[in-house]
């Protein structure tokens, strides 16, 4: 599954790079906005580009043959005035063409079950994969968190900090709470996970060891 963000790029941009994927056997596209270049104090749109995720998926839905996905916030996602709002736009995404949702990263399940029931009864069918960020780096994962309007529960963190210096025991306090947390998850009817590995797989992969040995 590719990424595909609105940032930097013209309608005509995206679409040729759309058919350089689908050229190459991709069929899947998590469609996105896109976060403002560091330099930014805001996203701006590109002229002839698209100002939000909505508007891409439409693009996309309506001229390619390929299944595009959409990102959902369990928290709200940082530039929404609340809940409420963040979730109309989560529904905008589906009713616009997006076939599948997949959560930013979250720590606590409550919050992915939550959002998915007020999902649910806002009408919005598609399924909602969680998606589970593995902690390796402490100071990073804060860093993310604050980023993406996310939370890390305190008990987590009171077993982090100590051992923040300490990459090899941040790393085991990580793979062990993702463990924990993906196997609650697909105890209770998620329909799957979605791993963000930063382009790390070590803890992905150990993690995936543990749930298999428990199938």
């Amino acid at each position: 599954m590719a990424h595909q963000t609105c940032v930097g790029a013209t309608r005509d941009e995206i679409a040729a790079n759309v058919e350089r994927l689908l050229a190459a056997g991709v069929e899947n596209v998590l469609a996105l906005r896109g976060d403002a270049p560091a330099d930014a104090a805001a996203f701006v749109p590109q002229a002839g580009g698209f100002a939000h995720a909505t508007d891409l998926i439409a693009f996309l839905e309506g001229r390619f043959e390929l299944s595009v996905g959409a990102a959902c916030y369990p928290e709200s996602h940082p530039e929404s005035p609340d809940a409420d709002e963040d979730l109309r736009w989560t529904k905008a995404k589906v009713e616009r063409g997006a076939r599948f949702l997949i959560t930013q990263l979250f720590f606590d399940n409550s919050d992915y079950f939550g959002f998915v029931e007020r999902a649910r009864a806002a009408g919005i069918g598609a399924p909602i994969v969680p998606g589970v960020m593995p902690i390796t780096n402490v100071a990073q994962i804060e860093r993310f968190t604050r980023m993406c309007g996310a939370r890390i529960p305190e008990r987590l963190l009171d077993r982090l900090r100590p051992v923040q210096d300490d990459p090899g025991a941040v790393m085991a306090i990580g793979i062990e709470h993702a463990i924990e947390q993906c196997r609650g998850l697909l105890a209770d009817g998620a329909p799957g996970l979605h791993f963000y590995t930063l382009n790390k797989s070590h803890a992905t992969r150990g993690i995936l060891a543990a749930l298999k040995q428990r199938v």
